[in-house]
């Protein structure tokens, strides 16, 4: 059973979760990716974003794309740049386990309409299109990611409810 907590101790419970996965998190630009070689996240400023839960929401999906590195899951991410629906199947693990991860730390973001979502959207329908079993395989993909990243907390506070 979910208990409700107030926003502040959500966002805080939200930056203990992703520090102790022991992620290099870098700040600076207007972008937000995961850099395989270097094996760090960037992300734009805190106060870049609309509000807290969205920055979250973005680290969320980053994370997950971090999780994929071959240290890591090993999920192969060398075509990422080369073909686009690699790129699309990546891109969908990444959102749909930035949606669990969110969902599991009670972080609710109003989204707003980026560019570049329309151009997502196209891709994963194509992926989708061509293969019936993508969406649950990249579901899978996901629930594994978000699995990995929750293993890396401190016994006790891996079972958290969300709010």
């Amino acid at each position: 059973m979910a208990i409700n907590v107030n926003p502040v101790e959500r966002i805080e419970h939200a930056d203990r979760f992703f520090r102790n996965t022991g992620a290099v998190i870098r700040h600076g630009g207007n972008q937000a990716f995961f850099a395989p070689a270097a094996d760090l996240i960037q992300m734009p400023h805190f106060e870049s974003f609309r509000d807290a839960e969205s920055y979250y929401a973005t680290l969320s999906h980053e994370a997950t794309h971090w999780v994929g590195a071959s240290h890591r899951l090993n999920r192969d991410l060398s075509r990422y740049h080369k073909e686009r629906s690699d790129r699309a199947r990546e891109e969908l693990i990444a959102e749909l386990g930035s949606c669990f991860l969110c969902a599991d730390l009670g972080i609710a973001p109003e989204l707003e309409p980026r560019p570049d979502h329309a151009s997502y959207l196209q891709s994963w329908l194509s992926v989708l299109a061509g293969d019936k079993r993508a969406i649950f395989q990249a579901a899978a993909h996901a629930q594994r990611a978000v699995a990995y990243l929750h293993d890396l907390q401190p016994v006790g506070q891996q079972d958290r409810p969300a709010a």
